[in-house]
């Protein structure tokens, strides 16, 4: 089949139905299958697909998640972009991002970007305004901290941790979107059943902070991590490691170098760095300084 047919396939929708052949396609380029991930990414944004012209299954996808009002949105994180091994350099993956950014019209655009996907992101428009650090390890605490540290993991004094219940969302909704800079509360209220830890961080009385744990194959990807300063994040790291035997994941923003300093002396190593870009804007809204780590890279 010649190049200008394959780069001219027709993009659909995809649903969680299509849930099997994301997986089926994450795992022909190499990645995990991640359905825990896709189940997530298919039900709160809108994913897209070119199937496969030769049988049943995808050949290409990605997902598109919407932040802001539902009929104007501030921004829209793309993620998950894949195209199958045996068609890779054919032009369909830009030929998928190239619908993904028309069909966007003037909603800013962002992602996260692996070394070997960033030139095709430049080429499309996009630009690099920061970089994210991906962290993996089991998480050791500090000497101090005793083996029992699981009933009061956090490590900074005046600064508690506990369970989120259903009568802190509204709190952490309106923290979330101070912070994010826009709405996202069709992510936020499905973090309880979607992370196996979620987590608050108070100061006398106040909800200064909150994070979450997912099972990603064997690890526990630390995100969102939504923090008043450094310290706190630190104390909800701390805490949900604490509660997990599994490595912990975690793409934390390279200018919080404090935070990447002491999550390396806690047992956590550099596995990669990906380039987070921005199409339409030139820089993420919200507050970075309290923002240290996406729900996860694919959703922003």
């Amino acid at each position: 089949m010649s190049t200008p047919t394959l780069s001219a396939l027709p993009i659909r929708r995809l649903t969680p139905r299509d849930l099997a052949a994301c997986a089926d396609l994450s795992e022909d380029r190499g990645w995990p299958r991640e359905e825990h991930k896709w189940g997530l990414l298919l039900s709160a944004g809108t994913g897209y697909g070119i199937d496969d012209p030769d049988g049943p299954g995808l050949i290409a996808a990605c997902v598109v998640t919407q932040y802001g009002p539902l009929e104007n949105p501030g921004l829209s994180a793309i993620g998950m972009v894949l195209v199958a091994e045996r068609h890779a350099r054919k032009g369909i993956g830009r030929h998928l991002m190239r619908y993904v950014t028309d069909s966007a019209g003037t909603t800013p655009l962002t992602l996260h970007a692996t070394p070997n996907g960033r030139p095709l992101y430049e080429q499309l428009g996009f630009k690099t305004v920061g970089r994210a650090e991906m962290l993996r390890g089991h998480f050791t605490p500090s000497s101090s901290s005793s083996a029992s540290a699981s009933a009061s993991a956090d490590e900074t004094p005046g600064i508690t941790t506990r369970a989120a219940t259903a009568e802190d969302l509204p709190t952490l909704i309106s923290l979330d979107t101070e912070v994010f800079g826009l709405d996202r509360t069709h992510m936020l209220t499905r973090l309880p059943a979607f992370t196996d830890q979620f987590r608050v961080a108070e100061a006398n009385g106040e909800i200064i902070g909150y994070a979450g744990a997912w099972p990603n194959m064997e690890t526990h990807v630390v995100g969102p991590l939504i923090a008043r300063d450094t310290e706190t994040a630190k104390a909800l790291i701390a805490s949900l490691g604490a509660r997990t035997d599994r490595p912990l994941r975690t793409d934390i923003d390279v200018r919080h170098e404090e935070l990447l300093t002491w999550a390396k002396e806690h047992g956590l190593e550099t596995v990669a760095f990906n380039a987070v870009m921005t199409y339409g804007i030139q820089e993420l809204p919200g507050d970075w300084t309290r923002r240290f780590a996406p729900l996860t890279v694919a959703a922003g």
